[in-house]
């Protein structure tokens, strides 16, 4: 971004601390930030919900989410930055799944999450945010202890988000901003520097709208709670998952390849207000938002690794992508996938992948597909891939 003008500080002192505030939310516009609030520090919204996650076990996989230090720190923040004093809570509008409409050349392609479409934003925000800090230091005219986050750090950003007056939890877990929906990525900035704080959101205006719960494919939103179970969530499954993808679970992802955007689109608070565009760093990139399984599912490692560098996509690593794109092409159950699948099942160097392409073949079941597995029945040694092509034959007897 072009830098602009800023105001000298020479001679006059920093600024009281209204005034500062409000020069702290311009300069997160100009950097491209719409949501600008301030939270306390101490208990967040939700704590209590993010224990009943846990001991659930809705996590999942994710033990990161539950070590001690996790724990404490979501409990308070002051265990990241023990001088904390303020928490500044911010929010940047990624593209919403409107912007872009699924190719229409008769291809077999796989979706990917909106959020996803662009550069990464573990990349991109934490340089904006540094550029904030320093603005604010020069404001304050020294230096200003602080802890950046972005997603990836122990804290509970949609209750902070709520907390600072940025909107209210949904049944989604997303925060949902009254005036702009759900597309956003939060980011925050705990700062030893007090700041007057914003009052909390005051009101959950979800009401008895159940949109989300009722087209969620997987029925991962459980409707008393307010929490989502990761374990049956597409975005956890396609990303997260490092394993076999539960089979009864596999025909309900439908064509999603990395991520969902299902629980979202269907919110009325983004069909009113979200907009279509978001900040350009996160625009569709081709390629990236309607994948050409076909063509994926021949990708060897240096391909992935090409044409996912510097975005989400990276984290769900080749195996991981592959085995998705492959249940993708499964549910779609067109024997034009029957020769790449093949491919996959004979020589991929993945179990994993030749795992799910043995299912996705079963799925198709042209004798082509069936040529196939009976070939691999034959050939393939590595038991959880023999097993699936067993299944998979068995299943189309």
């Amino acid at each position: 971004m072009a830098p602009q003008p800023r105001p000298g500080k020479a001679g006059t002192g920093p600024p009281e601390p209204a005034r500062l505030k409000d020069l702290l939310r311009q300069e997160a516009r100009r950097l491209g930030f719409q949501l600008f609030g301030v939270a306390p520090p101490g208990l967040p919204h939700h704590y209590e919900h993010y224990l009943t996650w846990l001991t659930q076990g809705y996590h999942g996989e994710m033990a990161w989410m539950a070590t001690p230090r996790a724990r404490e720190a979501r409990r308070d923040p002051r265990v990241l930055l023990p001088e904390c004093r303020s928490i500044v809570v911010l929010g940047i509008r990624y593209w919403s799944p409107e912007a872009q409409a699924p190719p229409r050349d008769g291809g077999l392609y796989g979706r990917v999450a909106s959020y996803a479409w662009g550069r990464d934003y573990h990349r991109v925000l934490p340089k904006r945010l540094r550029r904030w800090v320093r603005y604010l230091e020069d404001q304050v005219g020294h230096s200003v202890p602080h802890r950046i986050y972005t997603d990836a750090g122990p804290l509970l950003e949609p209750g902070l988000a709520e907390k600072a007056g940025l909107g209210w939890v949904g049944r989604h877990t997303c925060l949902i901003h009254p005036r702009g929906g759900s597309y956003f990525f939060l980011a925050e900035v705990l700062l030893a520097l007090e700041l007057p704080p914003d009052p909390p959101f005051p009101t959950d205006h979800c009401g008895t709208c159940t949109r989300c719960i009722e087209a969620c494919p997987t029925q991962c939103i459980l409707p008393e709670e307010r929490l989502v179970d990761a374990r049956r969530c597409i975005s956890y499954l396609t990303i997260e998952h490092r394993g076999s993808i539960p089979e009864d679970l596999r025909p309900q992802m439908g064509t999603w390849v990395f991520g969902c955007d299902v629980c979202q689109m269907v919110c009325p608070w983004n069909q009113r207000f979200a907009e279509p565009q978001g900040d350009p760093d996160f625009a569709p990139r081709p390629g990236q938002t309607f994948v050409d399984l076909i063509e994926a599912m021949g990708w060897d490692e240096e391909t992935f690794n090409r044409k996912f560098q510097g975005t989400p996509l990276r984290r769900a690593k080749r195996g991981g992508f592959l085995r998705n794109v492959a249940v993708a092409l499964g549910n779609l159950g067109d024997p034009r996938a029957v020769p790449a699948l093949t491919r996959a099942l004979r020589h991929d160097p993945d179990p994993l992948v030749r795992e799910h392409a043995a299912w996705a073949l079963g799925r198709i079941g042209t004798p082509e597909a069936r040529k196939a597995l009976e070939e691999a029945r034959r050939t393939e040694t590595h038991p959880q891939v023999r097993e699936a092509v067993i299944r998979a034959l068995s299943d189309r007897a």
